[in-house]
């Protein structure tokens, strides 16, 4: 009985200290520990505590553990009076708690462990392997287009495939030239990036005009792979017209097929009114310049951005040859013009992938 009573006399006692500290305005995070720790005394069911405070019933315990050991010492922020160390369990709380979040950094991490389980290590690297052990590293993020449709890719290609399977003969006897297209602004800082060098040395680059750029059209033969390619001083209706001219010379005789994106010079009056100089005449199956649309929003549907990718990369590799933007312009129509890029993009688009 006179333990009973005893217990009941501390238990009060510690409710009144941490009633005590409560009313004295404590940081955030020392409010919501001592509020935990109270609940727990006065016999709260943890289920409740946690919907409360959003402490989970492993941390309310350290903090209980740590009061009545240390009293109030034990609660506050940065207190040195404890091992700063993870149990089994608690490691595994904060792996799991780790692998629920969408994103993650190391100071929500630090904040994490002092708040909950009042751990606070010396060096980032135990932190570092927190992330490790959640399976977190450190990633290239990767922009994504909100408006994307999959549905509305996948239409468009089964058009693309049409297409191309009702005009195979014509395809592979050469009267019918299919072009994938689209346009490169090259700028100044392309060649920069991450490239092979001293540890002990910084790599710089002589840009002398950070704004140079250059525009190029390109377009890939789908039957023979063939890239050609044309420079413009902008992206517009005139370049647009000028280039499906250069493609005409370069395929004399032909009809051409254009797939691109809806990129708004494509759908120009400019452009519509030169088509239709030269489509008039002619029935649709035989038209001379023939367009068709990639779904918009999902530029990884076209190969040709494949082609600039591979050339800029190949820029970046030879960084120390691009003495002037002059050298650049060279090195790109040089890496592109009149080469032959066979991408597995290109296969997709069956069945002419073996006309080759």
């Amino acid at each position: 009985m006179k333990n009973f009573l005893l217990e009941q006399q501390q238990k009060s006692e510690r409710i009144g200290i941490l009633t005590e500290f409560i009313h004295s305005h404590p940081e955030a995070r020392e409010l919501k520990r001592a509020i935990a720790v109270k609940m727990v005394l006065q016999g709260e069911p943890y289920s409740q505590i946690t919907k409360l405070v959003g402490m989970n019933k492993s941390c309310i315990t350290n903090w209980k553990q740590r009061f009545e050991a240390e009293g109030i010492d034990g609660i506050k922020l940065g207190y040195k009076g404890a091992k700063s160390y993870l149990t089994t369990e608690q490691h595994t709380e904060i792996i799991t708690w780790l692998r629920e979040k969408e994103y993650c950094n190391i100071d929500e991490l630090v904040n994490y462990l002092d708040e909950n389980y009042g751990v606070i290590y010396q060096s980032k690297q135990s932190y570092y392997d927190l992330l490790s052990s959640a399976k977190i590293s450190w990633n290239k993020s990767q922009k994504i287009n909100p408006n994307f449709n999959p549905d509305l890719v996948k239409i468009k290609r089964e058009e693309i495939i049409n297409f191309l399977t009702q005009n195979q003969a014509e395809i592979e006897s050469g009267h019918l030239v299919v072009f994938f297209v689209d346009e490169c602004h090259l700028l100044a800082n392309d060649v920069c990036g991450y490239v092979l060098g001293k540890t002990d040395i910084r790599i710089e680059i002589l840009i002398k005009n950070i704004k140079d750029k250059q525009t190029y059209f390109g377009a890939l033969d789908y039957k023979t792979q063939e890239f050609i390619v044309h420079e413009y001083p902008t992206g517009n209706s005139s370049s647009t017209v000028n280039f499906i001219k250069y493609l005409q010379n370069q395929r004399p005789g032909k009809r051409i097929a254009l797939i691109w994106d809806g990129a708004s010079y494509h759908r120009s009056d400019e452009v519509k009114k030169f088509l239709s100089s030269v489509n008039d005449h002619h029935q649709p199956d035989q038209w001379q310049i023939t367009c068709i649309r990639f779904a918009p929003n999902a530029p990884e549907q076209n190969p040709v951005e494949d082609v600039w990718l591979q050339t800029k990369n190949f820029l970046r590799k030879y960084w120390h040859l691009c003495k002037s933007f002059s050298v650049v312009k060279w090195l790109f129509k040089f890496f592109t013009n009149h080469q032959e890029f066979d991408f597995p993009k290109l296969h997709q688009y069956e069945p002419c992938s073996d006309l080759k």
